[in-house]
């Protein structure tokens, strides 16, 4: 059993150099003062913001930085490839018509890097 996350949720991402915010549109979402998230809440540069410098070497603009720097990792500025939900989302609570989004839930970056919610933002809405 976990909480609800809302917008203004605290993120980091395992290859992102710093944290970023949860941004949830309301779209009918407001059950409490904070718009709730749901499994769809993934889109980059909407709800998902950068996370300062990516460290991924998977990510074609470090790889690139640093194959210039003769092999040594050098961060370039993140923005998040995202193409799947957020999983797994609350399989009983549908928020917008879709599973809400708990503490629990991650989401994977194309590029490898992992985001997961640090500081959720809860309201006192119980979610499975």
């Amino acid at each position: 059993m976990g909480f609800a996350v809302c917008g203004g949720a605290q993120m980091m991402c395992s290859f992102g150099m710093a944290p970023s915010v949860l941004n949830v549109l309301p779209e009918s979402r407001t059950m409490s003062n904070m718009p709730i998230a749901n499994i769809m809440d993934n889109k980059p540069m909407v709800n998902v913001m950068p996370f300062g410098m990516c460290t991924c070497p998977a990510n074609p603009t470090v790889a690139a930085a640093t194959a210039a720097a003769l092999g040594v990792l050098t961060p370039m500025p993140c923005i998040p490839l995202l193409t799947a939900p957020w999983a797994p989302g609350s399989p009983t609570v549908l928020i917008g018509g879709k599973p809400a989004l708990n503490h629990t839930s991650k989401l994977i970056c194309g590029y490898g890097g992992i985001i997961q919610i640090m500081n959720p933002a809860t309201t006192n809405i119980q979610v499975p």
